[in-house]
């Protein structure tokens, strides 16, 4: 843990790394929250022997060494006593004497506490004397922030909960059939290929035999695995899976998919390869071939797989607010609930392992998805790096809802700042939209045929005219981006128009192409 340097105490100020106590009288009773809260959030230091000044920086009260002496001894009898403190993290070391010229200090540098010792609480009471750090001052968790933690203490992972109430056959039979597919496709010659059903899934772990009844049935990873969303969230109400595209800042969602809009089976599996799909539009192909085939799998494009994939494995799915990712022009954006086990530096220098539901990263593995020794996430820096793109950057929030918070940006610094600018002009750049499509059949050749998926727009497009690029894509069976470059085409050629306001207007259908 870093040293605190008392030469440079003037410059410290009190946030959510560091407090200052006076402790002129011994120990403040105060200081055992604060413990508490560095322990269940970042670690932190606290200083003893010195004060706030109304300015916010700090001064030494004068400890005398017998002083220090006696809190330092206070500090380890209290410390030890399990019915005042629950776990005893710092060592010797940490738990320096630094000497000011105008008095002597107590360092007590507090590491963030291992996920089984999580929650640290204090006065042997776990829901009203567990703290956590926000800003400057400590706060009083809640009950669902405790169970939060309480649910990582364990040593198995989350997602291999039996749920005795369902039975394999609950799963989506045409996901199961599509993990199959890339199973054989990955692991040619497994025995496990030739499995029936209910065999091979227990033999990846989406499926065991329970100690209650000794027949089969899903595991909790199993079921966000290959389960229908209206199962899932029964076994957890705040499920959800949510990516939101907005390339058009006119309009609130370009695409999205969700896992409770009814249009698909709202699990893992399918998210996965649903939103990686999406995601990869958003990267730079350089040509290049391999033999006589064009090779589109870029080190970014892997990269943002693992970040896709590190995600799900991660996220706390009894937690609120769910997986949200955002794609927009400039960035991704990957959010998942529930902190980071291993902590933020562990997660960035890679080496350790820690998944929270290590079933589906298993499953995820057996497809050749996702890294299984802590590579992924120091990958997708260094690809980032020679890219040469802004540095990935992970957040970690605790509240309420804890949330882990990986961005990727996709443009240099200075080309955001410029894009910002466009966005904050786009009423001007947009009003002659409607000129520039017009335009659009110079540029497209009026002999260029159109295309079965275009045709299938057209007519969708004729009985409802009010319809939404989201809609269109729906019909088509794409995304809306590839949505939006068929119909630009299609402008282009005269076959369609766009009449009126972007919220406010209607399509019209011109004229037909020959079948």
């Amino acid at each position: 843990m870093e040293t605190f340097d008392i030469a440079k105490l003037a410059s410290y100020r009190e946030n959510n790394r560091i407090e200052a106590k006076a402790a002129k009288g011994g120990l403040p009773r105060s200081m055992w929250e604060t413990y508490s809260a560095f322990a269940n959030t970042y670690g932190g230091v606290i200083l003893l022997g010195v004060k706030e000044r109304e300015d916010g920086t700090f001064e030494t009260v004068g400890l005398t060494s017998a002083e220090v002496e006696h809190l330092r001894q206070d500090f380890w009898n209290t410390v030890s006593n399990r019915f005042k403190v629950s776990a005893v993290l710092p060592i010797e070391s940490e738990v320096e004497v630094l000497e000011a010229d105008d008095g002597m200090v107590v360092a007590i540098h507090v590491p963030r506490a291992p996920r089984d010792e999580r929650p640290v609480h204090i006065n042997d009471n776990l829901f009203e004397g567990t703290y956590r750090r926000r800003g400057e001052g400590d706060y009083r968790c809640t009950r669902q922030e405790i169970s939060a933690m309480l649910r990582d203490q364990g040593t198995e992972t989350m997602d291999s909960k039996v749920l005795d109430d369902l039975t394999v056959a609950d799963f989506n039979a045409d996901t199961v059939r599509a993990y199959r597919t890339r199973f054989r496709a990955a692991r040619q010659g497994s025995s496990w290929t030739d499995l029936d059903d209910e065999r091979f899934l227990r033999a990846v772990g989406a499926a065991m035999v329970s100690r209650e009844d000794g027949k089969l049935h899903p595991t909790f990873g199993g079921l966000l695995m290959f389960g229908n969303d209206y199962d899932i969230v029964r076994e957890c109400p705040h499920y959800f899976l949510d990516y939101q595209e907005t390339l058009d800042p006119a309009i609130r969602w370009t695409d999205r998919v969700h896992s409770g809009d009814g249009m698909w089976s709202g699990n893992l599996f399918d998210f996965f390869f649903r939103v990686n799909r999406k995601l990869a539009e958003s990267l730079k192909t350089p040509f290049k071939l391999n033999g006589i085939f064009r090779v589109d799998d870029t080190p970014m494009h892997k990269a943002v797989r693992e970040a896709l994939a590190n995600c799900l494995f991660n996220a706390d799915y009894y937690g609120v607010r769910g997986v949200v990712v955002r794609r927009t022009p400039d960035k991704l954006v990957f959010e998942n609930p529930g902190d980071i086990r291993t902590g933020v530096e562990q997660m960035r220098l890679g080496g350790v392992s820690d998944p929270r539901n290590g079933l589906i990263m298993k499953m995820f593995s057996l497809i050749d998805v996702g890294e299984r020794a802590g590579t992924g996430v120091p990958d997708v820096f260094a690809t980032w790096a020679n890219a040469g793109l802004p540095e990935p950057r992970i957040e970690e929030k605790f509240g309420e809802a804890d949330r882990t918070i990986l961005t990727l940006m996709l443009e240099s610094d200075a080309k955001s700042a410029h894009n910002e600018q466009i966005i904050d002009n786009n009423e001007q750049l947009n009003g002659p939209s409607e000129q520039i499509t017009d335009n659009n059949e110079q540029l497209n050749g009026p002999s260029e045929q159109i295309t079965e998926r275009q045709r299938t727009v057209l007519r969708f497009v004729e009985r409802n005219p009010s319809t939404t690029y989201e809609d269109m894509a729906r019909a088509a069976g794409v995304s809306s981006a590839t949505v939006r470059r068929d119909a630009e085409i299609l402008i282009g050629r005269g076959l369609l128009k766009r009449v009126g306001s972007r919220k406010a207007g209607h399509w019209e259908v011109r004229g037909r192409e020959e079948s």
